[in-house]
C-alpha cells in the first residue's frame, strides 16, 4: 500500500534499509564493538524517521499530508524501531560513562508501543534506579518480574530498588518523629 505524499518504493527502500543498519548494529552488539552499534541503530532510526504517519512532521504545516500504512506495514516499522531503540539501551548501558537519562527515554519509547517488553521494563528500572527514582525503579523492575519471574538481575534490581525506598521511609518517620513527637 502506498502512502500518500510518499511512493510505496520509498517506503520499503528506506524500511529495508533501516533493517540492514539494525543487523549490522546487533553483529556489532555481539562483537562488543558497541561505539559501531550505536552508530548503526541511530542510522537506522533515521530512515524510519518520516515513515509513520502517525508521526508529526514540519511538512504538515506546509499542507504537506501523508497517508496510511497497512496495518503489516505499521508493525513492521513500529518493530523495527523499537528493537533500535531498545537496542540503543543495551549499548549505552554498557557504555563508560552511562547515560541514564537517555536509556530511560529509550526505554520509554519502547514501552509507549510495546507495554510488556521485558527488556525494555528492566533497563528503564536499571536506568532509574541509577538516576534515584526508587519508586518508579521499583514499579518498572515489579512489571518485568510479574514476566520474568525467574531472572536474577531484575530480581537483585528490584530489591535493591525497595532497600532504598525503605531507608528512605524509614529516615522520613524518623524526622517527623523528631518533629512532632516528644
Amino acid at each position: 500500500m502506498a502512502t500518500q505524499g510518499q511512493p510505496e518504493g520509498e517506503f520499503q527502500t528506506r524500511l529495508q534499509q533501516a533493517i540492514r543498519y539494525k543487523a549490522e548494529g546487533n553483529q556489532h552488539y555481539k562483537q562488543k564493538r558497541v561505539r559501531e552499534a550505536i552508530s548503526r541503530y541511530h542510522w537506522a532510526l533515521m530512515h524510519l524517521r518520516g515513515l509513520d504517519p502517525q508521526e508529526p512532521t514540519p511538512l504538515q504545516a506546509f499542507g504537506g499530508e501523508k497517508g496510511k500504512l497497512s496495518p503489516e506495514q505499521a508493525e513492521l516499522l513500529h518493530s523495527v524501531e523499537c528493537d533500535c531503540y531498545n537496542n540503543l539501551a543495551a549499548c549505552l548501558l554498557l557504555s563508560e560513562k552511562v547515560n541514564y537519562e537517555r536509556v530511560r527515554d529509550y526505554c520509554l519509547k519502547v514501552l509507549e508501543r510495546q507495554e510488556d517488553n521485558t527488556k525494555a521494563l528492566y533497563r528503564a528500572g536499571v536506568a532509574l534506579y541509577n538516576i534515584g527514582d526508587y519508586e518508579q525503579a521499583r514499579h518498572y523492575l515489579t512489571r518485568a518480574a510479574k514476566i520474568c519471574p525467574n531472572d536474577a538481575n531484575v530480581k537483585r534490581f528490584l530489591q535493591q530498588a525497595e532497600q532504598h525506598l525503605n531507608q528512605y521511609h524509614q529516615k522520613e518517620k524518623s524526622m517527623y518523629r523528631g518533629m512532632f513527637g516528644k
